[in-house]
């Protein structure tokens, strides 16, 4: 029937194509919302603890040396513990040492990796996607380094969440010390068990549907196939005994961190000293911040400083051990991750015919 003069069109359903893009500009607003919010709570934090900077460096003035020294040398554990973890995630096949290229050569990518994540904005995220372009210079196929790199970075949550249960609970029944809120033990601990029993959940239920959902929701599938592939990845790697090195890796990488962080604290001077295991869920809540696209963690500095005051370290001490943490923590991967590139580099002469096996 013909439509008459003034009369609406009747609504039709929207087309696939139009849902999709719906779909999609939904997805950007969330993700720039998010973004926009940790911009706010890091600019809050550094507004809060702007007082505290001139305090702090004075404070720093008065610092221990021979503290510091500890701190350079249980910084240099962690970053070996990464490196170890990285070597068998990252290169368990040795793929790195083929063409004549040395044995140390996947432990100088990996030393590359975290020196560049110092100084290009992004935090970890920009540390793989250095990473990333090594590995590829290095003959690597994008695919495996893709999936490779996932489930290292799979790994080191996974640490991250079951140590912050441990403290959470220890912390929450006084085996741990301190007198502090249950939203700040049992709160923390509840929501990382919970977090990881749902990917846990998702990634074992979810492998059986990524081949009905490809068809529609690509990106879906992908997603909840490299969850479900680095799942399996960590269970390997948990349960094999060939393995264990990147556990112990990934756990010394936290665990000797955090250890430097309280050492920060006896290099200022700090009475009372906090109880470590605060220390440590300060930590990990805290270090999120470091995710925010700004260079050398300075959205972690903000962040563990701000949670380290939460859970009741005093404004001047969390801050001045923080900017001691940081400059540690700066100064150990960019030497270690400078030395290592060029050695990358060296280990890449020209052969008689003038070609190179790769190139960095």
């Amino acid at each position: 029937m013909a439509r008459a003069p003034g009369q609406q069109q009747p609504d039709t359903p929207p087309s696939r194509h139009t849902r999709r893009a719906l779909s999609a500009g939904s997805t950007q607003l969330r993700k720039r919302l998010l973004k926009a919010v940790g911009y706010a709570v890091f600019a809050y934090l550094l507004l809060r603890l702007l007082p505290s900077f001139k305090q702090a460096l004075h404070g720093l003035e008065q610092v221990r040396w021979e503290w510091v020294a500890g701190a350079i040398v249980l910084e240099v554990l962690s970053e070996s513990g990464y490196v170890q973890s990285w070597r068998g995630i990252v290169d368990p096949d040795g793929l790195l040492a083929a063409d004549g290229r040395g044995t140390r050569t996947a432990a100088h990518a990996a030393w590359a990796q975290l020196g560049a994540g110092m100084i290009v904005p992004g935090g970890s995220l920009a540390s793989i996607g250095v990473g990333a372009w090594i590995l590829h210079h290095l003959g690597m196929p994008p695919k495996t380094i893709a999936e490779r790199q996932f489930n290292l970075s799979f790994l080191n949550t996974a640490v991250d969440a079951l140590v912050l249960v441990v403290c959470g609970v220890g912390l929450g029944i006084g085996i741990f010390g301190g007198d502090l809120s249950p939203l700040l033990t049992w709160l923390p601990a509840g929501l990382a068990a919970a977090g990881s029993a749902g990917v846990l959940m998702l990634a074992r239920r979810g492998s059986k549907r990524v081949a009905t959902l490809e068809g529609g929701h690509p990106k879906l599938a992908a997603s909840i196939g490299s969850l479900s592939t680095a799942v399996e990845a960590t269970d390997r790697v948990l349960f094999h005994h060939g393995s264990r090195r990147s556990v112990l890796g990934a756990i010394a990488y936290l665990g000797f961190d955090t250890l430097m962080l309280w050492t920060a604290f006896l290099a200022i001077g700090t009475k009372p000293v906090p109880v470590f295991a605060a220390v440590v869920m300060a930590y990990i809540i805290g270090a999120l911040g470091g995710s925010l696209p700004l260079p050398a963690g300075i959205g972690a500095v903000g962040g563990i400083a701000g949670m380290l005051i939460v859970y009741g370290v005093g404004r001047n001490a969390a801050v001045a051990a923080v900017l001691l943490y940081e400059a540690v923590g700066l100064i150990v991967p960019l030497l270690g991750g400078g030395l290592a590139y060029l050695l990358l580099r060296r280990e890449f002469k020209p052969d008689a015919n003038g070609s190179r096996t790769g190139r960095v």
